[in-house]
């Protein structure tokens, strides 16, 4: 049985969407950059050449692995889930008891994770704590700085 890969509408979406303008955009923009640059002559001392192959290769391999992404990514609709508990998709706001900051972070799947922007995989060490708590639960997490709590304030689903 092949492993499914959770992941929300949006994140599946976004992988869509890079997949499409890879075989649409990129690789033929890459099969014309080859072609004229096999027109410049021998392709030994061709850098164009060569840079331009090492970028097919590049996008090939891109195009696979998000094929393969594609495949298996199961679609978590988090929207009918009960917000008792943190699963996966859910929105939770924590505070750091260590200095009474809030952070607030989404659980995604791997592929969508973006601390920046709040997106925290649900493999990581915080969000595997976190699943199946309830708010004013206490976790604690191991870190390179040694063992941090957070207290949970509010779960959502949205």
């Amino acid at each position: 049985m092949t492993e499914k890969f959770p992941m929300t509408k949006g994140g599946l979406e976004k992988l869509k969407l890079e997949l499409e303008n890879l075989k649409n955009i990129e690789r033929p923009n890459i099969i014309k950059a080859i072609s004229e640059a096999r027109e410049h002559g021998d392709l030994s001392e061709n850098a164009e050449y060569h840079a331009a192959r090492e970028k097919q290769s590049f996008i090939e391999g891109r195009i696979s692995e998000l094929e393969n992404k594609i495949s298996r990514a199961e679609v978590i609709d988090s929207s009918s889930l009960d917000n008792s508990r943190i699963a996966f998709g859910a929105t939770v706001e924590i505070t750091d008891l260590s200095n009474d900051k809030k952070h607030t972070y989404k659980i995604v799947g791997v592929d969508e994770a973006d601390i920046e922007q709040n997106l925290i995989s649900i493999s990581a060490p915080l969000c595997k704590a976190m699943i199946n708590k309830k708010i004013d639960d206490v976790v604690e997490v191991n870190t390179p700085n040694g063992v941090k709590e957070y207290q949970i304030n509010s779960i959502s689903f949205s």
